[in-house]
């Protein structure tokens, strides 16, 4: 199974909202509480993004919180199936 390059949750934050909405990663960690240190993680890919944090992006940008923690689980999930390899295909199946 070829599992395509993710995109971590960090760069949708700064293609889609930071760059875009000319905003930086300080004023987004002032506006949402946070210390910056969490913000300047999160775009690089160095951190994931928590339900915490997904609520006050949500509230900060607008968007929904599912929104910010779905593109976290796509992107774990992502990995697990990189770092996995074959391996589901060969675990026997106990339930239908």
């Amino acid at each position: 199974m070829t599992v395509p390059p993710n995109i971590h949750p960090g760069e949708i934050l700064l293609e889609e909202f930071l760059e875009p909405l000319g905003i930086s990663q300080n004023a987004l960690a002032r506006a949402t509480g946070v210390p910056p240190r969490r913000i300047n993680e999160i775009v690089p890919g160095k951190r994931g993004i928590t339900a915490d944090t997904a609520v006050r992006l949500a509230a900060a940008l607008g968007t929904s919180e599912r929104f910010w923690l779905d593109l976290q689980a796509d992107d774990e999930l992502e990995q697990a199936h990189r770092a996995l390899g074959d391996l589901p295909a060969r675990i026997k199946r106990l339930a239908a």
